[in-house]
């Protein structure tokens, strides 16, 4: 499948939701992703249209089966691109990016020119995407950047390039151009508010919202009633997230543990390699790789591990990048071995989740046998996450987001002011 797109699958609609009054705040969120997979932005869509807002959502569609439009929980999605996760090249990726860019910033416009939107909330990858609010910029919206993965850390990583390469200082040069065309800016984690704010934007300007974990999403139960012994990874195939690591890991586990499974969810440049890793050591039975599914149902296959895996790399993205998984395993009671990344040790410790050396396949394997053989540590871990999940949870914090929101907006609103929505989980 290509990026290319039916003329069909790329019209926009304008549709008042029906019986939501008309009153509320206009808002489009824009994001190079598919809007059912990406919890943060369901977040924000939801929190908005609970009290009244109004909220549109350009978003990429997955296949041929999803419409260009559709209304999903009181939020309008449009559907502008396909993408399939192959790119093989950064020539390829950049290109479906630049693509994406061109398409939105049409239908943004079109959009607004029929809804007048009071905020344009922008998610990157990649930050240039905050460029297609130009329209409703001059006429008056205010523009939220919210940037999910750090760029030029993301891009050197994922296409093995030194940070001081051409293309890297690039990206730096755009992200400083992009945080300042936004009247604010969103970041997702405290360690990469630093690393931001030192080289882009004033601190004043920003906020940290890190990944919550919607408690009404992530509440399901256990239905799962076999002896199995299920790990589970749901997430990105990329490099940095480091399944080569677990399934090497697992390869050990099975030995003592026969009936053990590992269940990997989700899409990536990496997953072919993957495979034939699994392939290679003879795993091809106990491995098992899963499409993505959207948020809803991941939440049940959550539900149903009864180990959660997070082996990132420790290496310059994936050693900052947070893990929304880990807070999803919590809050549904499954214990969760965590590599110990720079990030992770900041957020969580050991009364929480299980760390072991990252990059270490042994340790891994050593780690996830000492809880798959010892039922009272586990319980004892879910214990303290599941209290930990409840205090960070987002129906905790979403009333910053909303704050945020009408400080932007609302001039009479209480103003924002730096470090105010930075909340902390520790």
């Amino acid at each position: 499948m290509t990026s290319e797109n039916p003329p069909s699958f790329m019209a926009a609609q304008c549709v008042s939701i029906p019986g939501k009054p008309q009153t509320g705040k206009k808002v489009c969120m824009l994001a190079y992703s598919f809007y059912e997979s990406d919890n943060r932005i369901m977040r924000y869509a939801q929190a908005l249209v609970e009290r009244g807002d109004e909220v549109d959502v350009i978003a990429l569609g997955s296949d041929e089966k999803q419409p260009a439009f559709e209304m999903v929980d009181g939020v309008g999605v449009h559907r502008i691109q396909r993408r399939v996760r192959n790119e093989s090249s950064k020539y390829s990726y950049l290109w479906r990016l630049i693509q994406f860019c061109t398409k939105s910033s049409f239908s943004l416009g079109r959009l607004h020119w029929k809804r007048k939107y009071n905020l344009v909330h922008v998610h990157n990858v990649p930050d240039f995407l905050v460029f297609s609010a130009w329209l409703p910029k001059l006429a008056g919206a205010k523009i939220i950047l919210d940037i999910h993965d750090i760029l030029p850390e993301f891009f050197a990583n994922k296409f093995r390039k030194p940070e001081d390469s051409l293309y890297v200082k690039l990206l730096k040069a755009v992200e400083w151009l992009s945080v300042r065309f936004a009247n604010h800016v969103i970041i997702s984690n405290h360690l990469w508010f630093d690393r931001i704010t030192a080289r882009s934007v004033a601190r004043e300007k920003c906020s940290v919202f890190i990944n919550y974990v919607d408690a009404n999403l992530f509440g399901c139960q256990r239905t799962r009633k076999d002896d199995k012994f299920v790990m589970l990874y749901h997430g990105g195939l990329q490099r940095h997230q480091g399944l080569d690591i677990a399934i090497r890991a697992f390869a050990k586990v099975a030995q003592q543990k026969p009936g053990a499974e590992f269940h990997i969810y989700g899409g990536g440049n990496m997953k072919a390699e993957w495979q034939a890793l699994a392939q290679e050591l003879g795993l091809k039975k106990q491995v098992l790789f899963f499409e993505s599914l959207p948020a809803r149902q991941i939440a049940q296959v959550v539900a149903n591990a009864d180990l959660g895996i997070v082996p990132k790399r420790a290496d310059s993205f994936g050693n900052e990048a947070y893990s929304t998984k880990i807070m999803e395993f919590m809050s549904l009671g499954v214990p969760v071995v965590v590599s110990s990344t720079k990030i992770d040790r900041y957020y969580f410790d050991d009364s929480v989740v299980r760390f072991f050396e990252s990059g270490n396949s042994d340790a891994l394997a050593e780690a996830i046998l000492e809880l798959a053989n010892n039922p009272e540590l586990r319980r004892g871990l879910v214990a303290r996450a599941s209290q930990y999940a409840i205090r960070n949870s987002w129906q905790n914090h979403k009333g910053d987001y909303l704050q945020l929101v009408d400080s932007l907006i609302s001039p009479a609103a209480p103003q924002l002011t730096g470090g105010r929505f930075q909340p902390v989980l520790k």
